[in-house]
């Protein structure tokens, strides 16, 4: 009885001892993994926003976009880039959830007429040498500078702009609905995007 005894308290230390290091070491990895997160997130919005000089990750406006098969809210951050303090570009994600291989992540920029200024792939899975071909110069190239008006958004098999890529046409053109869908939702609530509506009697 006095052996069973011994052996569980030596295993509730040992228990309660892994337990504040597991504490320990999640609380000291906390704050070097949020700034890496927030490094991420700026070279994301330097890629596609025009040269600021804020943090766009402190101007943001949350919007609620839709739900999920839950029934819970999903919301989209739209991050304002400005120089001198006047509005200069506005970045925001989107995700093809379309892809060949699953979703496809993208951050959007826009100047505030809704103009693309970029985009950039953060994240996929999509077949190399083929669908992840998604992320090459050429085929974001042909983004800048359109707007929902002045492009047919679908690729050329389609009937639509855009180039597909060879072997891998679900994949653009999971991208191109994507980015059309996001241009849509920011022309849609471009006031409060933008902030017109804060100054607003």
């Amino acid at each position: 009885m006095k052996e069973t005894l011994r052996l569980a308290l030596v295993l509730t230390l040992i228990a309660a001892g892994a337990g504040l290091i597991l504490s320990l070491v999640e609380s000291a990895t906390r704050a070097p993994i949020a700034e890496q997160r927030r490094q991420e997130t700026l070279r994301a919005l330097r890629a596609v926003l025009p040269p600021v000089d804020n943090a766009p990750d402190t101007d943001t406006v949350e919007l609620k976009i839709g739900q999920d098969r839950r029934g819970r809210d999903l919301s989209r951050t739209f991050y304002r880039g400005r120089i001198g303090g006047e509005l200069a570009g506005v970045a925001f994600p989107v995700t093809a959830p379309d892809g060949y291989s699953g979703n496809i992540d993208i951050m959007v920029g826009v100047r505030p007429d809704g103009v693309v200024q970029a985009i950039a792939i953060l994240q996929h899975a999509e077949t190399p040498g083929l669908g992840d071909k998604i992320g090459a110069d050429w085929f974001r190239g042909q983004f800048p500078g359109k707007h929902r008006e002045n492009a047919d958004w679908r690729v050329k098999k389609d009937g639509g702009d855009f180039d597909q890529i060879t072997g891998a046409t679900i994949s653009a053109r999971a991208v191109v609905t994507a980015v059309r869908q996001g241009l849509d939702f920011f022309q849609a609530n471009a006031d409060v995007i933008l902030g017109r509506e804060e100054g607003a009697e």
